[in-house]
């Protein structure tokens, strides 16, 4: 526990249980400052082992790839808070890296440090790209105004600095030649003003090239890239060593060409396996210290199950959202919190894609199997999406998906890591459905209508075929509602009928129906309630169906509002098969 955490605790003796939760310390929610969260009272789980590592197992220049919301900006903003010179040292203290006192005398504040994040760096023209690198490097450059007064650089060279600053129309402008050798420079001016050498650091080196890729100047952004990075990296005198970060490992032939000092740092290898994302020990010790020990069940189900290396981990988003609002809601449920930072598109893609084999593989996944398949440790973004194979890989790169057991050389044995992600594939593989079959309008609306007619036979032989057609939810051991996915299936293709008033899971009689739904000036009233047959008994789920639509008197709601005719189905779905059985009464 951090001094900070102390500090809290401190203050809150004698407080009541809720005042305490109130007074610790602030879940750094979008926070990832090094020097914020160790000064403004926020909760810290310790990485800064990664610095030692890094520094006892040497490497010139360093690739960490890890999906998205796991602790690469923060631990980039902690390395250059560590190494440069003019650090507040104190920000430090009792942290793991305070014990190593001989590193931290030779290390800690010692180094010009360039840190750059190209996080930003996007635009729907590469003109527009390029900008907003120059600005990058420009805002950089401003940090070290000092150069300009400098006894130790000529004016030749304080020009050149200059050109890293200059305005131009459009704000920063820098010729080609100044860009692509823009760190290098800057590196050079540090080195000769300190009489030290650099530590440079790139913090999502690979977004400009996904940008680029969707945005259509994919081999502009590579050519400029590769030649900004080489300059800083390959060639150059004054790099004392490098740090970047990405999701993805792209290609030494597409970026990283003749660069023999890359020391590639994946979520397959061990080093440096527990320096991003939250382990099993961290979590606790943090739901401990905020007095929600009684959720870790919750949090272990929906955001624990990554592999990295030869540890588990956490998704630090998740856990750190989830905590945040169980201070302010004790009773709150997990929510995917780390999908919804990102559209998901890639899982839709691979469905997209997906054969008959493929969509086999999907439904094993989704029923908490592995799969066997092997993967491509280095891409190019132009790549990706050419093969279902390339796409796999993808997948398990930027967290998805996550291996399990051991690995045998390039092939892994591949599953779904936890509920969120489970939550997402099954949410994609909703929508890709529904867009698939309202192609067929005619069909569709045939379908809607045999509900109308209270034609039981009709809808269950048309809900088989659309269920064959699916990735469907299997008899497996996973928590929550399996009908919840039938109930969505059922839910989309009724929507097709545009006059129809539908409800789901409204409050109706003495508790929440299903599905009700309204069918105008026929004032027919329509009851659905879906159930999972468990062990595959169908007549059973569909009986339970019925019962519950009678004891819980669904039909009240649609008898006040007026409907002559109400149709009360009970559906009872089991892997792709369903059985439908209607009990109709006639309100005069």
């Amino acid at each position: 526990m951090q001094l900070v955490e102390t500090k809290f605790i401190e203050r809150c003796n004698g407080k009541g249980r809720a005042d305490m939760v109130n007074r610790k310390a602030k879940l750094p929610i979008g926070i990832e400052n090094f020097k914020e969260i160790r000064t403004q009272e926020f909760y810290y789980v310790d990485k800064t082992g990664l610095i030692a590592d890094l520094l006892y197992n040497w490497g010139k220049v360093n690739l960490f790839t890890r999906p998205r919301r796991f602790g690469k900006t923060l631990n980039m903003s902690m390395l250059k808070c560590f190494f440069e010179i003019g650090c507040d040292q104190t920000l430090f203290d009792g942290l793991t890296i305070a014990k190593e006192t001989e590193l931290c005398d030779t290390y800690m504040g010692k180094f010009p440090v360039i840190s750059i994040s190209l996080k930003g760096v996007s635009g729907k023209e590469f003109a527009a790209a390029r900008a907003m690198l120059c600005n990058v490097i420009a805002r950089e450059a401003l940090r070290f105004q000092f150069l300009l007064e400098s006894d130790r650089l000529s004016q030749v060279e304080k020009q050149q600095y200059m050109s890293l600053t200059a305005r131009g129309e459009k704000e920063f402008s820098m010729t080609d030649a100044e860009l692509m050798n823009s760190l290098r420079t800057l590196s050079a001016l540090l080195e000769k003003h300190y009489d030290h050498k650099v530590i440079i650091l790139v913090d999502e080196y690979d977004v400009p090239l996904d940008k680029a890729m969707h945005a259509g100047y994919y081999e502009d952004m590579i050519d400029l890239i590769r030649n900004f990075l080489s300059e800083a990296l390959k060639t150059n005198d004054s790099l004392y060593f490098a740090v970047l970060t990405g999701c993805l490992r792209v290609s030494k032939e597409s970026i990283f060409t003749g660069l023999n000092n890359l020391n590639v740092l994946s979520i397959m290898d061990v080093e440096f396996d527990e320096h991003f994302g939250f382990m099993d020990s961290e979590v606790k010790e943090m739901l401990e210290y905020y007095q929600f020990s009684e959720a870790y069940d919750a949090v272990k189900e929906w955001y624990d199950g990554y592999r990295f290396g030869n540890v588990d981990v956490y998704c630090p988003w998740d856990v750190i959202c989830y905590c945040n609002k169980l201070r302010a809601d004790r009773e709150a449920v997990p929510e995917a919190y780390w999908s919804n930072t990102s559209g998901n598109d890639i899982i839709r893609r691979f469905i997209d894609m997906a054969d008959a084999t493929t969509k086999m593989e999907i439904e094993k996944l989704m029923a908490g199997e592995a799969i066997e398949k092997e993967i491509h440790k280095e891409l190019t973004y132009k790549d990706l999406y050419d093969s279902i194979d390339n796409l796999w890989s993808v997948l398990f790169l930027t967290g998805y998906l996550t291996k399990r057991g051991r690995s045998a050389g390039d092939k892994l044995m591949l599953a779904i890591p936890n509920q969120e992600i489970r939550k997402i594939f099954e949410s994609q593989i909703l929508k890709w459905f529904h867009d698939t079959v309202r192609k067929d309008g005619a069909t569709l609306n045939q379908f809607c209508e045999t509900f109308q007619r209270g034609d039981a036979a009709g809808i269950e032989e048309q809900f088989n075929d659309y269920l064959w057609n699916t990735i469907s939810i299997r008899d497996i051991a996973v928590k929550g509602k399996k009908e919840n996915f039938y109930h969505g299936i059922l839910l989309g293709l009724l929507r097709y009928k545009e006059n129809w008033e539908l409800s789901s899971n409204q409050e109706s009689g003495d508790g929440y129906s299903d599905i009700i739904i309204r069918t105008g000036k026929e004032r027919i009233g329509i009851i659905i309630e879906v159930k999972y047959a468990k062990n595959g008994d169908l007549e059973k789920g569909c009986v339970e169906a019925l019962e519950q639509i009678e004891t819980n008197n669904y039909e009240e709601e649609l008898r006040k509002n007026g409907m002559r005719i109400i149709l009360k189905y009970g559906i009872a779905c089991y892997k792709k098969r369903c059985m439908v059985v209607l009990a109709e009464e006639i309100n005069g």
